[in-house]
């Protein structure tokens, strides 16, 4: 079993900033990959960055490219995500996801999640 533990989220004006930060416990041995999704109300659950962690190999949902930036550290397996230049349609859940195959985008790639950590952005 892995347990999966976010937090740093938080209400937040426009243009501010966050950092969001998962741990990892467990039997976490062999996982290939840490990601973080986010689930406004009433929308699906989409993908938001993910991380390779054997190696510096990462990826972004294209819309969110160079606002937010995942990051990891390994000895404490932790993984983070810093949101910069927030809007309102950041507002939502974050989850983060640990995934056994490979480093992906599609939400059955990735085996245990968290229980998510909510970011409301206000305008």
């Amino acid at each position: 079993q892995v347990q999966l533990v976010e937090s740093g989220g938080g209400l937040v004006q426009a243009g501010g900033s966050l950092r969001l930060s998962c741990t990892a416990s467990g039997d976490t041995f062999g996982h290939y990959a840490m990601g973080w999704f986010r689930q406004a109300a009433g929308k699906e659950r989409e993908f938001v960055a993910g991380i390779d962690w054997r190696s510096d190999n990462t990826d972004y949902a294209d819309s969110l490219k160079g606002r937010f930036t995942i990051s990891r550290d390994n000895a404490k397996e932790m993984v983070y995500l810093q949101m910069n230049r927030l809007k309102p349609e950041d507002t939502a859940v974050y989850y983060c996801a640990i995934s056994y195959r490979w480093l992906g985008r599609k939400i059955d790639e990735y085996t245990y999640w968290g229980q998510g950590t909510q970011v409301t952005v206000s305008s």
